[in-house]
């Protein structure tokens, strides 16, 4: 009759010391369900900095190709005219 009694409490902090660990410890289920959400979040910016590698890849790929894009650059960014140009600005 004692031998199942110390049976017994043996398998409970078994079990208690599985919970624990299922719950708290390392691997626990909290810790899962972070880490999840950090692959999600980083996949996220992943992305976003695919398409903006991409965006800048083409824009690359057009300064090398045309003078157009540089020409455009120059105009907004810096105020260039081509020779014998006129520039005109209205204000309101």
């Amino acid at each position: 009759m004692r031998s199942r009694y110390w049976i017994f409490i043996g398998l409970l902090l078994v079990l208690g010391g599985l919970q624990y660990r299922l719950w708290v410890g390392e691997g626990s289920l909290a810790q899962v369900t972070e880490l999840k959400r950090q692959i999600a979040e980083q996949r996220g910016e992943n992305e976003r900095l695919l398409e903006r590698n991409r965006l800048m890849e083409a824009e690359v790929m057009e300064l090398k190709e045309g003078m157009e894009t540089v020409e455009e650059r120059a105009r907004h960014e810096l105020g260039m005219l081509k020779e014998g140009e006129t520039l005109y600005q209205l204000t309101e």
